[in-house]
């Protein structure tokens, strides 16, 4: 409120409000903790509080975050410090927001990793074994396949959350902003094909987590760094020649999607984006496609075939 007192650990009462006021997601609390801590340390070497700090000491930190970082990682940085200094004016503990006038460095485009369907069907036939694990890692893969999930957004599945009958995902997103996401034919079944080994993994449990979807062996809920593992074996069961995150299949979602014909602001939705124009990186990537339509659709692409 205005006229609060300045606090003394200015960036830990903002972290703070993120977390119980914002509700952002705890790794985004993280990223910006270790962001601020850093800038907080450089300040400290030039004799300066954080609440002290003028726009010429906030740019000189960037600058030498730049030498290090990509572009990218500077403007998460510069996010956090908005941030910070933004709520620091709301509450009175600054007269003039010294990040205001800072502009953002210019990003380089890079496009999302993403996999042709021949390489996601062979992902998903990797775990090929009968028994629980191999039960639940079909699972996990074909509803991140089908539903385009971030890997966060998985591993937080309750069984609450998931409608067999309707075939529907209910997905706790960035923000705590709630969606609705179909779930297909193949994810169902595979959810059917690992819920009776679920049970037997909950029996064997002795600090059962009876609401997650996702267990690991032990019968709590599965974390997102397993998930990851779990990934890099699978992928080589597959005989792919590179390295993937969860986040390719995410990618592969939107992409196959898009290819399909599905319209941009539908995949908007389904994955959760707030802004369109993150929705459209998925336009670069489908090139192919494009250039498929083009010699069936185009005059002098049917002369050349004909030809």
């Amino acid at each position: 409120m205005p006229g609060d007192k300045k606090p003394e650990y200015p960036i830990e009462e903002f972290l703070t409000h993120l977390a119980t006021e914002r509700r952002l997601a705890e790794r985004t609390i993280q990223s910006y903790s270790r962001d601020l801590q850093q800038l907080a340390e450089f300040l400290k070497g030039r004799g300066i509080g954080v609440l002290s700090a003028a726009t010429d000491d906030l740019r000189s930190y960037l600058a030498s975050r730049h030498r290090d970082l990509s572009s990218r990682s500077v403007a998460r940085s510069l996010a956090a410090i908005r941030g910070l200094y933004r709520y620091a004016k709301r509450r009175a503990w600054l007269d003039v927001d010294p990040a205001a006038r800072i502009r953002l460095p210019v990003m380089e485009k890079r496009l999302p990793t993403t996999m042709d369907p021949e390489e996601v069907l062979a992902l998903l036939a990797a775990p090929s074994g009968q028994g629980v694990l191999d039960a639940r890692d079909r699972a996990i893969l074909e509803v991140l396949y089908a539903c385009g999930l971030r890997v966060s957004e998985l591993v937080g599945l309750d069984l609450e959350d998931v409608d067999l009958s309707s075939r529907s995902v209910r997905v706790m997103g960035k923000g705590s902003k709630e969606r609705l996401v179909p779930l297909g034919k193949p994810a169902r079944d595979a959810l059917r094909s690992y819920f009776p080994g679920r049970l037997q993994q909950l029996a064997k449990a002795r600090r059962p987590d009876h609401d997650a979807v996702f267990l690991n062996r032990f019968g709590s809920r599965l974390s997102a760094r397993s998930v990851r593992r779990m990934l890099d074996k699978r992928i080589i069961q597959a005989g792919l020649m590179y390295h993937i995150g969860p986040h390719a299949l995410r990618h592969a979602f939107a992409t196959h999607l898009l290819g399909g014909g599905a319209d941009l602001r539908t995949i908007q939705e389904l994955l959760g984006h707030a802004s369109l124009s993150t929705t459209q990186t998925y336009t670069h990537v489908d090139m192919r496609r494009l250039i498929e339509v083009y010699d069936d659709a185009h005059p002098r692409a049917k002369k050349q075939q004909k030809g």
